[in-house]
């Protein structure tokens, strides 16, 4: 059977109609997915560079800073820093200590991490900024809050 050429003409570019329906929905899902993968991989690189900084703490060591008087406050954040694959900087992380917050170092005091044998919780509370607009519109300023931590008990050790 022969598909007559009035009908034929009447069909020709519909798939580029079709690709332009469909584009802006195919292209948005493929955005959000990408969007959400660099979340998730934000969100477990931070876990790991907060457990590695307690692990760090726990020890009372201040190796890892190399300013002329080292801090174990600073010596922990050098540790995350250097676990984070480059995610430390990219969301601004407020650390908490035992439920105190410290901003900076400048507010460091020898025993915010308690002695030996006491538990520690170390805390970071990051934002992410969304970069597909769109996705961005579902979260309050195109910002994602998200909170990691570690528990662990101070090693025994003499000052």
């Amino acid at each position: 059977m022969r598909v007559p050429n009035f009908l034929r003409r009447r069909q020709s570019g519909s798939a580029v109609v079709e690709m332009a329906l469909v584009a802006p929905v195919v292209l948005l899902l493929m955005f959000a997915i990408l969007e959400f993968s660099i979340i998730f991989f934000t969100t477990m690189s931070m876990q790991y560079a907060v457990r590695e900084g307690t692990r760090y703490g726990i020890t009372g060591r201040t190796d890892q800073d190399t300013s002329s008087t080292p801090a174990r406050f600073q010596a922990m954040i050098n540790v995350m820093r250097n676990s984070s694959a480059g995610m430390y900087d990219m969301v601004a992380p407020v650390i908490s200590v035992n439920g105190a917050t410290y901003a900076s170092s400048a507010n460091y005091s020898s025993s915010m991490f308690g002695g030996p044998d006491d538990i520690v919780v170390i805390r970071l509370d990051c934002t992410w900024t969304l970069r597909t607009p769109l996705i961005g519109a579902f979260f309050k300023n195109g910002k994602l809050n998200f909170a990691v931590a570690a528990t662990m008990k101070n090693e025994s050790w003499s000052s």
